[in-house]
């Protein structure tokens, strides 16, 4: 037996070992509609029609990136199906409603499935009933059983808008055999910056097969749509200072409440739009803005906006764009605990100025322009942020030059859609 193949059968082992709570996985992250044995690459009824390009994304800002991605394939591929596959059950229905937005034509050559697990077994189903012409891993999902089967059965697979933060790159050196072996089986890596290139050749990617794209994250159109309900939403809240801080995560919302509970006492009127990353946190978040004394209203629930309302949680699924278009200024979670942060180009795409926290290292490419025109504002702490939104309260004007400023950095950044296409057309030719 092959050297290389002694990393990814101990990995398998490892896979079997902890199957338990794996299968505990499997059970949390289910959506209703899906059959869990999809998870083990059985019932996947209703694909695309064949030939088939499938693109994997993990979760919901992963489907939020990729939709220039999945909108160029099904443009310059009129006569493919496209499988998008998710790990979550939010991007599963991040996914649902991207479909769900397509013209009647792209509905029906466009479907949704749950990823399965990294079983030989499961893998080897999955490409079987799928049979895509080119498998497509937005970022950094690679998974190895997958990638090896993809090579065994002769589909070409490229890893495009390739993203391996520093952190992750120390955790992938300890498994620099697997990782290698894996990374060797790849025909095209698109990575989104020079120092991603760099970790990605360091862990055993060919040079040969590497290239510099740049970020697809930047091919974030603007959308009239959000911007244009959510002021809509707004001119119904009476037109009150609002601020938005999306995709929170646990242990972070107590810090926005403080900010927030400083916030009022300069602005009596402030609201804040209060959305947590995952959706099985929402009663936790609830429970806790009661427990702290807030007004709360919640958007699940239809419970509006009265002029007692402090906090609005939206507590919805695939209306973040539509909340940040509510707020004079949004702050973006995942990034005051230490989490690597999330999409900033998001509220910046809608004209808003964006506020983080420091830990954002999976958006350093992103971040730097943004931070360079004006349209991000790096804080560390309560105190920091509430006083980075009040400045922008205390001055529309400037709120809406940040704004100006962002799209217009975003703008001045694209290109990486028309070179990631580019290279894909080398493995599947038009």
């Amino acid at each position: 037996m092959a050297l290389s193949a002694w990393p990814r059968l101990a990995y398998s082992a490892t896979l079997y070992a902890l199957s338990p709570l794996i299968g505990w996985r499997i059970w949390r992250e289910q959506v209703p509609t899906y059959s869990r044995f999809q998870r083990l690459g059985l019932r996947l009824e209703t694909l695309p029609p064949a030939p088939c390009i499938w693109l994997h994304c993990a979760s919901v800002g992963e489907v939020r990136a990729a939709r220039p991605l999945i909108e160029g394939l099904l443009a310059r591929y009129p006569t493919h199906g496209l499988l998008l596959t998710t790990m979550t059950a939010t991007g599963a229905q991040q996914s649902q409603t991207l479909i769900s937005e397509q013209t009647p034509v792209d509905q029906a050559r466009l479907s949704h499935r749950f990823l399965p697990l990294d079983f030989p077994g499961a893998a080897k189903r999955f490409l079987g009933s799928v049979q895509p012409e080119l498998a497509i891993l937005f970022e950094t999902e690679l998974w190895p059983n997958l990638i090896h089967a993809c090579r065994q059965q002769g589909i070409p697979v490229a890893v495009v808008n390739g993203r391996l933060s520093p952190r992750a790159f120390k955790r992938y050196q300890r498994l620099r055999p697997l990782m290698a072996s894996t990374l060797a089986e790849i025909s095209w890596l698109a990575a989104k910056s020079a120092a991603d290139a760099e970790r990605f050749n360091a862990l055993g990617c060919s040079t040969a097969i590497t290239c510099i794209a740049g970020s697809l994250k930047f091919e974030i159109a603007c959308q009239d749509k959000p911007i244009e309900e959510g002021e809509h939403l707004l001119q119904k809240w009476g037109g009150r200072p609002v601020w938005v801080a999306g995709s929170t995560r646990d242990g972070e919302e107590t810090l926005l409440l403080k900010a927030h509970r400083q916030l009022v006492t300069r602005f009596p009127d402030a609201l804040l739009v209060l959305v947590p990353r995952h959706p099985q946190r929402f009663d936790d978040v609830a429970k806790l803005c009661r427990t702290e004394g807030w007004a709360l209203s919640r958007r699940s629930q239809q419970q509006p906006v009265t002029a007692q309302t402090q906090v609005y949680l939206g507590d919805t699924l695939g209306e973040l764009a539509m909340l940040y278009a509510t707020g004079r200024v949004a702050f973006v979670g995942g990034s005051l605990v230490p989490l690597g942060g999330h999409n900033i180009l998001e509220p910046a795409a809608l004209g808003r100025p964006v506020l983080s926290g420091p830990s954002i290292e999976n958006f350093t490419d992103v971040a730097e322009p943004l931070q360079a025109a004006g349209a991000l504002t790096m804080v560390d702490s309560p105190d920091t942020l509430a006083e980075a939104v009040a400045g922008y309260f205390a001055n529309p004007e400037h709120a809406l030059q940040a704004g100006q400023a962002g799209r217009e950095a975003i703008e001045a950044h694209k290109g990486a859609l028309a070179r990631t296409l580019t290279g894909l057309e080398a493995l599947l030719p038009r």
